[in-house]
């Protein structure tokens, strides 16, 4: 049953070797290079959201041949505004392992 109180934010969403077509949501400056879940849960905190549950062994929809995961959070705001403060500081936070 459809959850109305909650967002699932995949990993996909921010994985800058993707097309849009294939499931990226944000423009090429606003993703990285393969992200984990580790790095996708620590700027989800970062950005001050609440993580409801989170899973690694699940297959985005649009790869299914693919192992991805996911993280839940209570709906506050848009879905867009909500990936854009975490894609802030997912770039924010991998920028700063590269220097």
């Amino acid at each position: 049953m459809k959850d109305y109180e909650h967002i699932v934010i995949w990993l996909d969403y921010f994985n800058k070797n993707l097309k849009k077509s294939k499931g990226r949501k944000l423009g090429l400056q606003k993703s990285v290079f393969d992200p984990s879940l580790k790095e996708l849960i620590d700027a989800t905190k970062t950005a001050g959201y609440e993580i409801t549950e989170s899973d690694d062994k699940v297959r985005f929809p649009k790869r299914p041949f693919v192992r991805s995961g996911y993280v839940i959070v209570p709906k506050g705001s848009s879905k867009t505004k909500i990936l854009n403060k975490i894609s802030e500081k997912l770039v924010l936070k991998r920028s700063k392992q590269t220097k």
